[in-house]
């Protein structure tokens, strides 16, 4: 009898991932629609107020430091790159992959058209949230300011 309850409570806990899982997959989706057609409230439902948004880059110079971007300017990204209808191709890539879920934690990969975004998602009163993020573009050469 211990067998099947065992098997019972696996089963149960795979079924509760479920749901959580859309929702993490739809807050990674908001973030990166939001860009593809400008919407600051849908960027704004997916990302906690803490946000962090960080990447290496490069000065006028070349010298390295991290580059930190708060939910504010997220959400001016969100209004403005892609406003003149240029910023991604007509069918934008958006590959999500749930690296890692717990209870209230979360670990995703976005793979877009010129960057991947490494997300950390957090469950806040029910809501799964993006708190941090350590992305790159793919061409690494462009990390640099003009």
């Amino acid at each position: 009898m211990a067998h099947v309850t065992t098997v019972f409570s696996a089963a149960m806990l795979l079924w509760a991932g479920v749901p959580d899982e859309a929702a993490i997959k739809r807050a990674a989706l908001d973030y990166i629609e939001s860009q593809h057609k400008p919407n600051p409230s849908q960027m704004a439902g997916a990302l906690h107020d803490e946000l962090k948004k960080r990447t290496y880059w490069r000065d006028k110079n070349g010298k390295p430091f991290v580059m930190e971007t708060s939910k504010e300017t997220m959400l001016r990204v969100a209004e403005t790159y892609n406003a003149d209808g240029k910023g991604f191709p007509a069918q934008p890539k958006k590959i999500i992959e749930i690296l890692d879920m717990d209870q209230n934690v979360a670990s995703v990969k976005l793979t877009a058209d010129d960057w991947i975004d490494y997300m950390h998602l957090m469950k806040v009163d029910g809501e799964w949230k993006i708190i941090n993020v350590l992305w790159q573009m793919h061409d690494t050469t462009k990390q640099q300011s003009k």
